[in-house]
């Protein structure tokens, strides 16, 4: 079998599970998040923090709370780090710098988990446990409820309520994130990862950024991290481990486990707004794109343009030769069509073009089918630009999903879009300003290139990395900290306060002059609305790195 056509199998294959899991287990999360019924867990949770599980928020109080939560996490995330050195397990590292800490704290909590630390060799184990674990959880879980928020917003009707963030919180955590870590861990283990306790590993993908976890059992945490939207790696090479990723068995399942969560989360549109074929429009525009990524990658990767790429057949650098060329081309796409970062080859490595899709890939926003719960909102809020444009063509008030999109609702949504392509290029340009661009080993188109993807990543909180540049310096910890925290939390306030501008409407009856959200050219909108964007915000940084590399 060539390595061409076992990519094409195992491509096909991912497509397949991804199909045959959406309703089940879309219906599952849509349960979850409507549901009324608490469990003695929940309720011991509620009594505990003092929340009143029936009570609902205003959109003002919903994000008010996302933002207390999120802040005392950041706090005790900081001073965890800060004290470590005085503390149980810490394994006689001593204390994280002071900018170092910030950055891990705001990359965690912010579900980037963005690694400018060896894991072995600065974190012990109860901050690895205590803290970063527990934010691979809660911050992922915090992204589904400003999605599911949102949802409301579209679904509800003259009201004030997006529901109960803690409660929000609560559910999503324990009856989505758990279980499928549980069930993931065991999944893994048979595969071949190691279940210990004197190890560790990636905690990251399914709950979103890019570290480990040094003191739990390896394979649990090698599913945490595949479920969200993280990468990194306790071992430094990441997926491409053998402790992490033992085959390419163990491969396919952490790429299924990337695309599960925000893949499934269209159907709890369809069935919240009651019209599925509203889920299934979503799941499409997320699939054409993914799947063009997915295919342009490997293409890139499998042409392997240069005199070595060429002569050996294709490009090897930097792969994992146990997952061969198209396999580490597939993560790739996977790694950054999502907020997770995680890698089993180094991108830096890749051929110009080849490593110019994760690049693009996070510059689309991550809505294909992005991080669980930013993706879903962040294509959302495309829709509704989308929709914007097409009633400014025929001269028509826009609706989406039964509602009016006006003034209000449209300057929200742009706002939305503007901040992310804003800190990566500000920040790319003031790297160089400063000074701060310098890189020992590349330089010219390459090494513009990587500073534009330690921006990227960190804006769109993905996580993953070009490499080929020092980021833990003063300078380089406080930038890319404040790209994560702006680009995470901005964004939600404007989507909050979209849905919370939503609900409060009047749901507007159809008629013959609405466009049909739910049809083949609707979707096809929203691809070209969400190319055409990007390629207007990146396509001039493009030209000056990748594009000119590959040239």
């Amino acid at each position: 079998m060539t390595m061409t056509t076992a990519g094409v199998i195992f491509v096909l294959s991912l497509v397949v599970a991804l199909v045959a899991v959406y309703k089940p287990f879309g219906d599952y999360m849509y349960r979850v998040v409507s549901g009324t019924r608490q469990s003695r867990v929940e309720r011991g949770i509620f009594r505990l923090v003092g929340v009143n599980p029936a009570a609902e928020q205003s959109w003002g109080v919903y994000a008010r709370s996302v933002l207390a939560f999120s802040v005392v996490s950041l706090l005790f995330l900081y001073l965890l780090q800060r004290v470590q050195d005085k503390l149980w397990l810490s394994l006689g590292f001593p204390a994280v710098v002071p900018h170092g800490a910030w950055n891990t704290a705001v990359s965690f909590v912010t579900n980037t988990n963005w690694q400018s630390y060896s894991g072995e060799s600065t974190m012990g184990h109860l901050v690895q446990m205590a803290g970063l674990a527990v934010q691979n959880f809660v911050s992922a879980s915090v992204g589904i409820a400003v999605a599911i928020a949102l949802v409301r917003g579209f679904a509800r009707h003259r009201t004030e309520h997006l529901g109960n963030f803690w409660v929000d919180l609560t559910r999503i955590t324990l009856r989505i994130l758990l279980p499928i870590a549980v069930l993931g861990a065991f999944a893994l283990m048979l595969g071949g990862v190691v279940q210990n306790l004197s190890g560790g590993t990636d905690v990251t993908t399914l709950t979103g950024g890019t570290q480990t976890i040094t003191g739990g059992p390896v394979a649990s945490q090698e599913v945490i991290k595949e479920l969200g939207t993280n990468g990194g790696g306790f071992y430094n090479a990441n997926s491409a481990h053998p402790f992490e990723n033992p085959t390419s068995w163990t491969n396919w399942i952490e790429i299924f486990l990337i695309l599960l969560i925000p893949f499934s989360l269209p159907r709890v549109i369809g069935r919240m707004v009651g019209q599925n074929r509203q889920g299934y429009a979503i799941a499409a525009v997320m699939g054409i794109l993914a799947v063009a990524s997915v295919i342009l990658t490997n293409v890139f990767e499998l042409a392997g343009h240069g005199t070595v790429p060429q002569a050996v057949g294709a490009a090897l650098e930097g792969k994992e030769l146990r997952f061969d060329v198209s396999n580490s081309a597939t993560f790739a796409a996977a790694t950054t069509l999502t907020s997770t970062g995680a890698v089993d080859s180094f991108h830096d490595s890749f051929t110009p073009l080849g490593g110019m899709m994760p690049l693009l890939n996070m510059m689309l926003g991550e809505v294909a089918p992005g991080g669980v719960g930013s993706g879903l909102y962040g294509l959302l809020i495309l829709a509704v630009i989308t929709v914007f444009v097409a009633g400014l063509m025929v001269g028509r008030t826009p609706e989406y999903l039964g509602k009016k999109i006006g003034a209000r609702e449209i300057k929200f949504a742009s706002m939305y879009f503007l901040i992310m392509p804003a800190l990566v290029l500000i920040g790319t340009a003031a790297a160089f300003a400063t000074g701060n661009n310098t890189t020992a080993l590349n330089v010219g188109p390459h090494g513009l290139s990587e500073v534009l993807y330690a921006f990227t990543s960190a804006s769109n909180n993905n996580g993953s990395a070009f490499g080929g540049i020092t980021v833990n310096t003063t300078w380089w910890d406080t930038a890319l900290g404040l790209c994560m925290l702006l680009g995470r939390f901005l964004p939600i306030i404007f989507v909050l306060a979209l849905a919370g501008s939503l609900a409060r409407q009047q749901p507007v009856p159809a008629s013959e002059g609405t466009l049909p959200t739910h049809r083949p050219l609707f979707v096809g909108m929203v691809v070209g609305v969400t190319v055409v964007l990007v390629a207007l915000t990146f396509l001039p940084a493009l030209a000056l790195g990748p594009l000119a590399e590959g040239l």
